[in-house]
C-alpha cells in the first residue's frame, strides 16, 4: 500500500527533523559486531509505505544502538531481491530486511524460519473494501454481496497484484461469502486506486491509506475493513465480521529479518532497539499517518506469526487455484 503524497511529506519531515532519541549504550558486545554498519533492506522502491516506515524505525534505532544504520533499497521481483541478499548475507545480523506481507509468489523466496530468522515486528494495518460512486453500486456490503452472488460477471475488485494482501483478503470474501467477484490485479495500488475512483473496476481491496482521500470526498465508498477490530482511520466504516462474514480477518504486515545463524544475543539487542523505537511518539504518529500501528513481538513471535500467516494464506490460495507472479 502506498501513502499519499502529503502522508509521506509529513512522514518524511519527520525523519528530517525529529529529535534524537538519547542513544543508549551499545547493546552489542564487543567482538560481536559492536561498530559495524547495519545494512537494512528494502524490497520496494523509495517513498512507499514499507520504505518510509522502515527509515522511520531505522533512524531511531541508529540512536539507539550508536551505530550506523543504512537503508539500501533493492526493488523487483516482489521483494524476493532483497530477501534473497539478506539471507546470503553473513549471518551476523549486520543485514536486516524488511518482509512485508502477507504475498505469496512463485518467485524462489527465502523463509523466515529456514533462509532467515525472524527479529520483530514493526507494524499491521487493515485493508478496505471499496467501490466507486461513479456507478449506482449497492451501499452496503450485504446488499452487494447479495447483488454479486445474483450477477457475478457485473462486479469485480482492483488490487496491486497478484498475491498481494489485497488480493489474498479480496478472495477470502469470496470464499466466505459464496460469490466470484473477479480480481484485477494491478501493478501497484495507485492505478487501481485511480481505475477504481473512474469506474472502470467497481471494487477495490486496497491499503486505508491512498484511499482516505476519496472516502472522504465522497468518491469511493467504503465497505467493510479487513481487520477484527474497527480502523481508527475509518471509525464508521465496520469490519467484514460486523457486516456479516463472521470470522473474517486479515491486515498487511511488516517484519523485519535477518540470514539465519546469527548469534542470539544480537538478534536480542536489535529487537530490543526496535521495540524502543516503536515506543517513541513521533514514529506512532507517522505510523497512523500510513495506516498502521506499532506491532512490537520477540524474535520468535515474529517468526512463528509470519510462518503461521503465510501457511494460512498459502492453503486458501491452493483451494482456490490462484494466480500467482
Amino acid at each position: 500500500m502506498n501513502a499519499p503524497i502529503p502522508c509521506r511529506r509529513r512522514m518524511l519531515a519527520f525523519l528530517a527533523g525529529a529529535a534524537c532519541t538519547a542513544a543508549a549504550p551499545p547493546l552489542f558486545a564487543q567482538g560481536n559486531g559492536s561498530g559495524q554498519v547495519i545494512t537494512w533492506l528494502v524490497g520496494q522502491p523509495a517513498g512507499g509505505t514499507v520504505d518510509v516506515v522502515t527509515r522511520l524505525v531505522a533512524r531511531q534505532v541508529e540512536q539507539v544502538l550508536g551505530q550506523t544504520v543504512v537503508v539500501d533499497n533493492r526493488p523487483g521481483a516482489a521483494g524476493a531481491i532483497a530477501l534473497q541478499a539478506a539471507a546470503k548475507a553473513p549471518g551476523n545480523g549486520s543485514t536486516l530486511v524488511t518482509v512485508p506481507g502477507p504475498i505469496l509468489t512463485n518467485v524462489p523466496t527465502p523463509h523466515l524460519g529456514k533462509e532467515l530468522a525472524g527479529v520483530a515486528m514493526l507494524a499491521r494495518g487493515p485493508m478496505v473494501l471499496v467501490g466507486t460512486t461513479a456507478r449506482a453500486l449497492p451501499t452496503h456490503l450485504e446488499t452487494l454481496l447479495a447483488a454479486a452472488k445474483k450477477d457475478p460477471k457485473a462486479f469485480a475488485f482492483a488490487s496491486s497484484g497478484n498475491g498481494t494482501s489485497q488480493h489474498l483478503a479480496g478472495e477470502m470474501m469470496n470464499q466466505m461469502a459464496g460469490t466470484q467477484i473477479v480480481h484485477v490485479p494491478y501493478k501497484g495500488g495507485s492505478q487501481a486506486v485511480a481505475d477504481v475512483i473512474g469506474g472502470q473496476v467497481p471494487l477495490g481491496m486496497l491499503g486505508i491509506t491512498p484511499v482516505l482521500p476519496h472516502i472522504r470526498s465522497g468518491k469511493l465508498r467504503a465497505y467493510a475493513v479487513t481487520t477484527a477490530s474497527r480502523s481508527a482511520m475509518l471509525p464508521d466504516t465496520p469490519t467484514f465480521g460486523e457486516a456479516g462474514l463472521k470470522g473474517f480477518d486479515a491486515d498487511q504486515w511488516f517484519a523485519v529479518a535477518t540470514a539465519t545463524g546469527a548469534p542470539p544475543e544480537r538478534i536480542a539487542a536489535l529487537n530490543a532497539a526496535i521495540t524502543r523505537a516503536l515506543q517513541d511518539p513521533g514514529v506512532q504518529a507517522a505510523f497512523a499517518s500510513a495506516g498502521v500501528v506499532a506491532a512490537p513481538a520477540t524474535a520468535q513471535q515474529t517468526t512463528d506469526f509470519v510462518s503461521g500467516d503465510l501457511a494460512r494464506w498459502q492453503a486458501l490460495a491452493q483451494k482456490a487455484r490462484l494466480p500467482l507472479e
